[in-house]
């Protein structure tokens, strides 16, 4: 039998059980604010949230690896554009695209044109320092630390701050070589 030809972000949104976007837009956003509440500091609802994403992370990839038969990916620029192209289709519904690259190939932006996270939400003035959509930054930082992949995550410009995009820069900072619990020769 000849392997499954990995699937596009399209092909696997289409086919995946979906949440109402409202719904999950609204949830979100309550508990952005019952986060705010508890916390009271916005650097460390901040904090709060990309751990939350890192979390989910870890457990999402293993359902993106199942879902959209993508093999290893040969380098970092494989990689992100195969997060901006199929798993951001494949959870969110939305394409990004990624650009900015550095000379080293270790360093990208990627691009949200739309983010159904922040639909019905405005900043008031009391929260200028929060980076709303912080779980998307976690979800990616922890999902690729599961394939090997040690990251930095940062927003560079936010729409909720007044941007005309969502952007995301990924600095690889280590590739982790993958070890095994045991020898296979002895």
């Amino acid at each position: 039998m000849a392997p499954l030809a990995p699937r596009s972000g399209d092909a696997i949104f289409a086919s995946v059980e979906r949440v109402n976007a409202e719904l999950f837009t609204l949830t979100y956003g309550a508990i952005v604010r019952q986060l705010l509440t508890d916390l009271e500091e916005v650097e460390e609802v901040n904090k709060q949230l990309e751990q939350m994403g890192y979390n989910i992370g870890i457990r999402l990839i293993d359902e993106f690896l199942a879902k959209s038969n993508v093999s290893r990916c040969t380098d970092f620029k494989e990689t992100a554009e195969v997060i901006a192209k199929v798993g951001f289709k494949m959870f969110l519904g939305v394409t990004a695209s990624v650009s900015n690259w550095d000379a080293d190939g270790t360093c990208c932006s990627i691009i949200l044109e739309d983010n159904p996270l922040v639909d019905f939400v405005e900043l008031p003035d009391t929260c200028q320092g929060l980076y709303y959509c912080n779980v998307l930054s976690g979800v990616i930082r922890g999902a690729l630390e599961m394939v090997s992949m040690k990251t930095e995550v940062t927003w560079v410009r936010d729409m909720l701050r007044g941007d005309d995009a969502f952007e995301l820069q990924v600095k690889l900072l280590k590739q982790v070589p993958e070890e095994y619990p045991y020898k296979d020769d002895e």
